[in-house]
């Protein structure tokens, strides 16, 4: 069975997950000064999206390194 998903697919939905990560870090950041504080700790969502950021820069090296 092959798996259904390619590389350029993964690498896209890690890019868009981390950009999801990153804006909603941003939007509770600037609403917990107003609004008090949420259930998501915003340095733990941060840091969420940065290491998926750094996993998009993977899937990006190993797809220059090793084309298909």
């Amino acid at each position: 069975m092959q798996f259904p998903l390619s590389m350029s697919d993964i690498s896209l939905w890690i890019a868009v997950t981390a950009i999801i990560l990153l804006i909603t870090s941003e939007l509770i950041s600037s609403y917990s000064e107003s609004f008090g504080s949420f259930a998501i700790e915003k340095q733990r969502l941060r840091l969420v999206a940065l290491l998926l950021g750094m996993a998009f820069m993977v899937t990006v090296l190993l797809r220059v390194v090793a084309p298909t």
